[in-house]
């Protein structure tokens, strides 16, 4: 592990989605950052669009490609993956109600965004979870003590539609292309520390030396 010599209240700018393979891939590598340099910086959270609206289900050319991303995220990462998702026959891959939910949960639950993050990649690819289904995203947050009420007046808010809306411009324009992607907040910008996968070893030596 390399020797941390960092200014302290650092803060990451983690920019991914919950349906994301290579997302699924990056966050246990950015959970293990943040609690090796606890202390030394801070992650913040924030949701890129992927498909978002998107209102017509998965062609056979699609599927293909989901499952060799799926399968190169496999290869890489040892992650468990679920590829009985291929044979639904009309599956409609949308982001926007997962994303919308995570922001609800970043606003309720700001220190378990990570962790519900997880808990969300894993319902998709694990358990193959149709994260466009209210009530799945209910039971999700619930598990971690977030109140049905509570969230449901928070995500069917027209605020918080539009709040993401901003987010996903926000990310777009501090060049964001690739999902995952990781930025390090300064005082001249966001300056990218990944886009894309990359493994941890890999990600502190960035870190440090931008900094």
């Amino acid at each position: 592990m390399l020797m941390r010599d960092l200014q302290e209240n650092l803060t990451l700018l983690y920019v991914t989605n919950p349906m994301c393979a290579w997302c699924y891939g990056f966050t246990p590598v950015v959970r293990r950052l943040r609690a090796l340099w606890q202390g030394q910086l801070n992650v913040q959270v924030l949701f890129g669009d992927l498909q978002a609206h998107e209102s017509e289900p998965l062609q056979h050319e699609q599927k293909e490609q989901l499952a060799l991303s799926w399968h190169r995220v496999q290869e890489r990462t040892f992650l468990p993956f679920e590829y009985r998702f291929f044979i639904q026959r009309s599956f409609v891959f949308n982001s926007e109600p997962a994303c919308r939910a995570m922001l609800c949960v970043r606003l309720l639950r700001p220190v378990l965004t990570l962790e519900i993050l997880r808990a969300m990649h894993s319902a998709f690819f694990v358990d193959n979870i149709d994260l466009k289904d209210t009530r799945e995203l209910v039971r999700l947050v619930g598990i971690f003590g977030i109140p049905e009420n509570l969230f449901l007046t928070l995500f069917e808010s027209e605020e918080i539609a539009q709040q993401l809306e901003d987010e996903f411009a926000f990310v777009d324009s501090i060049g964001a292309a690739t999902f995952p992607s990781l930025f390090l907040d300064t005082e001249e910008g966001p300056q990218q520390l990944a886009s894309g996968y990359v493994n941890l070893l890999e990600l502190e030596q960035r870190l440090l030396q931008l900094t």
